[in-house]
């Protein structure tokens, strides 16, 4: 009788061990997918502002979460043909993909971190130098545009303030001809409109650019390693569920062996 009501036991478990690695990969799939999205829509949204960065470290982030997520979503449906499959072997490769992951999904969720605490010290030693020596120049079409886009996104002129630009190449030059900012840092846009800086005519933001594209950084590195990490944490789970399973079929096996 006792033998009997553990086996009972045992497949009570297995059947809810097996449900629950199913609701499981449900929400693993789907974390899968949020975590591809932020890497993409990190990569789509804003990428012409990663050629103003003096560090690509914004970007491998980015790039390792959408590796990450593919490997989910793949992941996902060989968790879900391992459990109703009850293989040990697909189940003990789904177990070592999670906890590959899990560390991929860390390093980026790290990654973004460190970099957040470093953001500020970077933009200021490096944004003002890129906008003022590259602006416009022969061969530098990708910054120009992004500090075009910069500015006309974040309506800000300058990396400090407008009076950047009087020390730059492109104005000491004849081709900026009068201006004495790139059209880019007006309210309304037209030809030689950087032709006056007067405050109602361009954009005099109190921090200049540095500010605004600090703030949008750190908020996109926020998700970057609050969804990494997230995520991350979840797997974690996974393959303690995963892990379990595997141990109880193993069991069973042993029993189903020792009875003949």
């Amino acid at each position: 009788m006792t033998a009997v009501y553990k086996d009972e036991e045992a497949d009570w478990l297995t059947v809810c061990l097996k449900y629950l690695l199913f609701v499981f990969n449900f929400l693993f799939w789907v974390g899968g997918v949020a975590v591809l999205g932020v890497g993409v829509w990190t990569l789509v949204e804003k990428s012409d502002y990663l050629s103003l960065l003096a560090s690509s470290t914004f970007a491998v982030s980015a790039y390792i979460l959408i590796l990450a997520g593919s490997m989910v979503v793949v992941t996902g449906f060989l968790g879900c043909c391992a459990v109703i499959r009850e293989q040990k072997s697909c189940l003990s490769m789904y177990f070592f993909c999670l906890l590959v992951i899990f560390l991929i999904e860390l390093v980026a969720g790290v990654l973004a971190y460190v970099y957040y605490q470093r953001l500020s010290e970077e933009l200021k030693q490096h944004l003002n130098q890129t906008m003022t020596d590259n602006y416009a120049q022969p061969g530098q079409e990708a910054i120009t545009l992004a500090v075009d886009r910069l500015q006309q996104d974040f309506k800000c002129c300058g990396s400090n303030n407008s009076s950047d630009w009087m020390v730059s190449v492109y104005v000491s030059s004849k081709q900026a001809g009068d201006r004495l900012v790139p059209d880019s840092c007006c309210k309304t846009i037209t030809p030689h409109c950087g032709n006056r800086d007067h405050p109602s005519n361009i954009y005099k933001v109190e921090g200049g650019c540095i500010t605004k594209l600090e703030q949008f950084l750190a908020n996109h590195l926020l998700v970057i390693g609050a969804v990494g990490i997230g995520v991350a944490c979840l797997q974690l789970a996974g393959a303690v569920l995963t892990a379990c399973f595997i141990y109880l079929l193993y069991k069973e096996e042993e029993e189903d062996f020792g009875t003949l």
